[in-house]
Order: C-alpha cells, then sequence, then structure tokens
C-alpha cells in the first residue's frame, strides 16, 4: 500500500479522503463515532456553521487561533503580472497591464496545526493569493492542489463529513462513508486519485474547482477555472523520500529556495464549452479546452509577519473585480460563510 494512504495517528479532517476509502479508521478517535450520518436537519445552524464544526471536530479541535481546515501553512510575499492575453478574458483591473503585489498562503489541507508535511491527510495542498491594487482594493483567488472537487453541495459535503464521524473503530460494514462512498461516484473517483507528496510548493500545480464568469471590455463572456502552474515543472518525493521527509519539510524549504531565487508560477483560465458543467466542481473539464495565460505570478521572499497575518487573514474567493463574476456552484457561493464562520472563530480564541 503506498506510503500516503496509510492511516496515521492524527484525527482525520474533510480532506483525508484517499485515506477514509482505502484504509481503516484505526486513527479516528471521536467519542462519537455511532452518531448520525447526515446533516442535523433540526440544528438552528447554517449548513455552512454545520460544516465548520465538523472539520473543527475531525480535527480533534478546537485549536484555538488556527482555521478550521488549511491550519498550517506559510505565507509569501511578490508580485503579479498580467500577460497581454489576459485582457482578451476580462477587464478585471488585476488582469490589465499594471503589475499587483501579492501575498500568498500555501498550507496543508485538515484542521490539526502540526499536521507532517507528507502525511497523507495533509491533502490536498492549498494557495490562496491576495492582488493588492491601489486605494486599498484587493481581491483574492484560492485554489487547491487536486483539479476537481469531492463533492457538488454543501449539503454533500456535511453528509460525507457525518458519515465519517459515525465510521470508527467497531462500526459495522458497510460503515456509513461506505455507503456514502458507494452512491457518490465522483467522490470515489476522488478519492482514489494519487495526491503523490510535492518536493516543494513551488513544485506544485493548483486548480480552482469553482468557475468564474470571465467578461472583457467587450461584453464578451467566457466562463472558466484557474489553472496555476510551477514554472519549475511539477516534481514530487519518491515513495522512500515520502517515507523519510521531516514533519516539516515543505515550511523550511521554501524560505531556503527563496533566499536563492524566486519561485514563479503560470496563472492561466481553462474556459468552458457549450456542454461543460460550471456549477458543479466534482465535473473536470477535458484537457483539450482552451486555456488562456493571464500572467506570471512571482514570490520573492517568506512574509516578515507571516504568522500574524494567516491568523489575521480571511481569503475570501468572491471578493471580486469588475470583469469576473461567480457562478452558480453552490460549493463556491457557500465558501465565504464557512471561511467567515471559522475566521470569526480564530479571532475570538487566539
Amino acid at each position: 500500500m503506498p506510503a500516503l494512504l496509510r492511516s496515521t495517528s492524527f484525527s482525520i479532517t474533510a480532506m483525508t479522503l484517499a485515506v477514509i476509502a482505502l484504509t481503516t479508521l484505526s486513527s479516528y478517535t471521536s467519542a462519537n463515532a455511532q452518531t448520525a450520518a447526515a446533516p442535523d436537519a433540526s440544528s438552528n445552524k447554517p449548513v455552512t456553521e454545520q460544516i465548520v464544526d465538523s472539520l473543527t471536530k475531525l480535527a480533534g479541535g478546537p485549536h484555538a487561533g488556527y482555521r478550521a481546515n488549511h491550519a498550517k501553512g506559510i505565507v509569501t510575499i511578490g508580485e503579479f503580472v498580467p500577460a497581454p492575453s489576459a485582457a482578451s478574458i476580462t477587464k478585471a483591473a488585476h488582469l490589465q497591464r499594471t503589475a499587483s503585489k501579492v501575498t500568498v498562503r500555501f498550507s496543508n489541507a485538515s484542521g490539526v496545526p502540526n499536521i507532517p508535511d507528507a502525511n497523507g491527510n495533509g491533502f490536498p495542498k492549498g494557495m490562496a493569493i491576495r492582488f493588492d491594487l491601489p486605494k486599498g482594493v484587493s481581491t483574492d483567488m484560492v485554489v487547491i492542489s487536486t483539479n476537481g472537487f469531492p463533492v457538488g453541495t454543501p449539503e454533500d459535503f456535511l453528509t460525507f463529513l457525518k458519515a465519517i464521524e459515525a465510521s470508527g473503530p467497531g462500526v459495522a460494514k458497510p460503515t456509513p462513508v461506505e455507503n456514502f462512498l458507494a452512491t457518490h461516484p465522483a467522490t470515489l473517483k476522488f478519492v482514489t486519485m494519487p495526491k503523490p507528496a510535492p518536493v516543494s510548493f513551488a513544485t506544485q500545480a493548483f486548480y480552482g474547482v469553482n468557475a468564474f464568469k470571465f467578461t472583457n471590455a467587450k461584453g464578451e463572456s467566457h466562463f472558466g477555472r484557474y489553472r496555476i502552474e510551477p514554472l519549475a515543472g511539477q516534481q514530487f518525493l519518491s515513495a522512500e523520500e515520502t517515507e523519510k521527509a521531516t514533519p516539516n519539510y515543505l515550511m523550511d524549504e521554501l524560505p531556503v529556495r527563496l533566499k536563492k531565487e524566486p519561485v514563479k508560477f503560470r496563472i492561466s483560465v481553462q474556459l468552458a464549452e457549450k456542454d461543460d458543467a460550471i456549477n458543479d466542481g466534482t465535473q473536470v473539464w477535458p484537457d483539450t479546452r482552451k486555456i488562456v495565460e493571464l500572467g506570471t505570478l512571482t514570490l520573492r521572499s517568506v512574509h516578515a509577519d507571516g504568522s500574524k497575518f494567516e491568523k489575521g487573514t480571511m481569503f475570501n474567493p468572491l471578493t471580486l473585480l469588475d470583469g469576473i463574476a461567480p457562478s452558480d456552484d453552490p460549493i463556491l457561493l457557500a465558501r465565504p460563510a464557512a471561511y467567515a464562520v471559522s475566521f470569526g472563530r480564530r479571532l475570538s480564541n487566539p
């Protein structure tokens, strides 16, 4: 069995899907393993808050001062220079000719603050970008290291989390999570997707799993999803290297790399065609779809006070500029609300 899919001593979280599907849940320590595997219809809380509650519980939290998911991260700074082709797709200010300062946070999935970087429970990796424009204007981009999302609605996401909660040791087969996977082929496909450990955050590609509507100065519109590719190329650890990786190897490697040279990524948008699903992140578009380059992201250093920044900052994928609008993807529309719950708890429990 691949090293990344072996169970560990860490509590599982929403993004430990490969581990859940392909191993036992011996790492699961919830005292409520026998609870119902479905959203609580009687709860006065909205589904997005229930999601944060489940993420926190599955991570063994709450962990004061940390995100409910993607708790462990590192913050960098640099700039973004738009490509000439970007204006053909959108009139958004940060994608025109003027360069923008950027702050970028890389992270591991899970709400466990000290999760080892190569641990399978830390996938997919996350990347959040804040573009800073004049007069205090900013816009965010939030992406992950897998092309596609395991579920299509917040309700299914919560049901999946509840199924994990109810599938601890000793639960009769088939377990709630096994039942969920049996009836959700997109989730099953996601959990069996290889998720190798990257050599560096600088050698990992990232994807926007939700579609946005891009409109140019002529009023022409296209739906598209972000793609972010490392100019150094994708590079991953071997199985042997993964086994030997130190707990903080990604967090330690990036500052060393940045002291030697900048790290660069190409940001592009993949355009949907007529019959492509634009409101369902589980539906991955074919690689044959047109890709338009938006520009080059260059990271130059680690943020001098990254810990303070990440604790006091909420990235919001719906903080958008004129020329980019959200699709009706229910996961996309729910993300800011869930992030806000996590952010509020982080501020109230520093």
